[in-house]
């Protein structure tokens, strides 16, 4: 089926988002909103949408023109009898959309294909309501539509066969990378991506790490993007919250269990940057602050050290961390009896410090640092670390011009701590079978905004590495949702990668 017409029902910002992205292929589409002060609203945001591509220099005047001329708004669900696909875009709400269903049921020819834009409801179910259940797909765009690459392509159990094939084919027309899985949860993307963002939330509200530090770990260390808590600021506290109790309703898992702290600032109206306030203050300011290195308070000030004592514990930039210790003009020994400012045990991630600090009979000027990334030096604290020896290794840290964030001694550090988890549920995904490591790079890529997908990430750390720090957190805390999916000690026991 060659789709040429289509209705959009819903123009907020992502309905009228997909109503340009239909449009700027060549396709006639009617744009509906049942109620007429809405349909004047959406209206207005495909015209600036416009407006500004035009100002950029992405369309011309003529172009422009052209692509409004053929989005033909309408009050009526009547409007869309000539679609060959109606796409669904309202609230996150079943009821909801099943009446938009029926509606379109009713309205459409009975060839037209019906699809969802839902990010993490049942396409199953929404299906299983209609006159046509071998004709309704999940067809998810990521906001803003016009700018982002991916889409998520969901089939059920119900699907006809083609159908998810012209949805697919379609998608590619439209420019957009597809990737095509099957109805569960929170697609690839959102299930990837809430986890990940819920269990930051935990670990500042458990006060494992101070936000500006969970931040700088997640863009310094990992390389992403964006901060966890800026970007569920920036996604909704609110709609963080509902996706991630979809994804407990149907998984069951501890990953999915919603961070107490969600709730709470949900409940108190601070859901982000719509409300004002989330993790992060918006009064007066137009973007969550950048990430920025850890401010020590109540906390002695201290000059770069003259000396240290290095003690190598596994950490596996052990060279490369000595190397710039030294062109930083800072003598190393290695026996803690010399005299020296500080004493530094060169980490690994699933190694712990306190045993070596302790061993060097100096535990009060001891601390751990671990290079994670390029620019991140996790400074790993023990019970026993006295404030001057902190005060001391942030001093070395910025001397070698390094981020530095404040981590307890525990397996993982602060980015390992988080990122491992991460990847483990995406391995369980290929493991799962219900997408392949490309299309989950893919998706996280274009979708996620990450510079490199989970998969590589993985296979550069090292899927020996990440299942041993995943085995010392499942051990320390007892959570099942640490627990090393058994693909992951098969590919780490074979020497394998994911991508290769």
């Amino acid at each position: 089926m060659e789709i040429r017409e289509a209705a959009v029902v819903g123009l907020g910002t992502m309905g009228a988002g997909i109503a340009e992205v239909l449009a700027r292929s060549g396709m006639q589409v009617t744009a509906i909103e049942v109620d007429e002060a809405a349909l004047a609203r959406g209206m207005a945001n495909l015209d600036r949408s416009l407006a500004r591509a035009a100002a950029r220099g992405k369309l011309t005047e003529q172009e422009r023109g052209q692509i409004r001329g053929r989005v033909r708004p309408a009050a009526s669900f009547a409007a869309a009898s000539g679609a060959d696909l109606a796409v669904e875009v309202v609230p996150e709400r079943m009821e909801i959309k099943q009446q938009i269903f029926a509606q379109l049921d009713q309205a459409c020819r009975a060839d037209a294909i019906l699809a969802t834009n839902t990010s993490s409801l049942s396409v199953t179910a929404i299906a299983a309501r209609t006159l046509r259940p071998g004709r309704v797909v999940g067809l998810h765009f990521f906001n803003p539509a016009p700018v982002m690459r991916l889409v998520e392509v969901v089939t059920t159990v119900l699907t006809a066969q083609g159908t998810g094939a012209a949805v697919t084919d379609l998608a590619r027309r439209l420019g957009k990378t597809p990737v095509r899985v099957s109805d569960r949860a929170g697609f690839v993307a959102n299930a990837l991506l809430l986890p990940f963002l819920n269990h930051a939330a935990a670990l500042l509200e458990s006060g494992y790490a101070t936000r500006e530090d969970i931040e700088t770990a997640a863009t310094s260390g990992i390389g992403l993007p964006m901060g966890p808590l800026a970007l569920l600021d920036l996604i909704g506290l609110d709609t963080a919250l509902s996706i991630l109790q979809v994804l407990h309703g149907e998984f069951g898992a501890s990953r999915y269990v919603p961070a107490p702290l969600l709730r709470r600032l949900t409940d108190a109206g601070q859901t982000g940057r719509k409300s004002g306030r989330g993790f992060y203050d918006y009064a007066g300011r137009q973007a969550a602050p950048s990430a920025s290195p850890v401010i020590i308070q109540n906390e002695i000030s201290a000059a770069a050290p003259a000396a240290i004592t290095l003690i190598d514990a596994g950490g596996d930039s052990f060279g490369e961390f000595a190397s710039a210790v030294a062109a930083a003009g800072v003598d190393i020994t290695r026996d803690p009896a010399d005299p020296s400012d500080l004493v530094v045990v060169a980490a690994a991630a699933d190694r712990g410090v306190l045993a070596a600090a302790i061993e060097t009979g100096r535990p009060a000027d001891a601390v751990g640092l671990h290079w994670a990334g390029d620019k991140l030096a996790e400074l790993v604290t023990t019970p026993l670390s006295g404030p001057a020896a902190v005060a001391t290794a942030v001093a070395l840290a910025a001397e070698l011009g390094l981020d530095v964030v404040r981590c307890p001694d525990r397996p993982g550090f602060l980015a390992g701590a988080l990122l491992c988890p991460h990847l483990n549920d995406a391995v369980r995904m290929v493991q799962d079978g219900y997408a392949s490591a490309a299309d989950i790079d893919t998706a996280m890529t274009l979708g996620c905004g990450y510079p490199r997908g989970p998969m590589r990430m993985l296979d550069q750390i090292g899927p020996a590495a990440a299942l041993s720090v995943l085995t010392q957190m499942h051990a320390r805390y007892g959570d099942p949702g640490f627990a090393p999916v058994p693909l992951l000690a098969e590919y780490a026991a074979a020497g394998l990668g994911f991508c290769s």
